[in-house]
């Protein structure tokens, strides 16, 4: 299995932040068919494949804001206002994807990206470790 990891820099607000080139380009280095696994290591961010560009980040954005809103009913409460639900929304969004991938290349639908979710504004740094198993 060959692994990588990078940084993603999200910011102080809340992102979907594309990772689809680097994805692309793991794959692609490490050639031929295989499994691609994204996995962010932290306990408030999630990958999701999702099209983006179209207004699909802000949609998804404002879905779970309003099944996680930014306020003071989470018992998880050190951080800014409503940081608790940055810590439930990786049972929503998972911190991990699983991609396909057919001779060095994501097999991804037409408008599939491959994403950082991530709603915690208290840290602006993550970490992104792809693994390539081939067959």
């Amino acid at each position: 299995m060959r692994t990588q990891t990078f940084e993603v820099t999200t910011g102080a607000k809340e992102r979907v932040h594309d990772i689809t080139r680097q994805c692309a380009e793991f794959a692609r280095s490490c050639g031929g068919d295989g499994l691609l696994h994204v996995f962010v290591p932290h306990a408030t961010a999630g990958i999701a494949l999702l099209e983006l560009g179209s207004g699909s980040e802000e949609d998804l954005l404002a879905a779970l804001g309003d099944l996680l809103p930014a306020d003071d009913r989470w018992r998880h409460a050190h951080g800014s206002r409503g940081h608790g639900r940055s810590h439930v929304m990786p049972a929503l969004i998972p911190p991990y994807a699983t991609v396909p991938v057919l001779d060095g290349r994501p097999a991804l639908g037409t408008w599939q990206s491959i994403a950082v979710i991530d709603l915690n504004v208290d840290n602006p740094e993550r970490h992104v470790r792809l693994s390539f198993l081939s067959n």
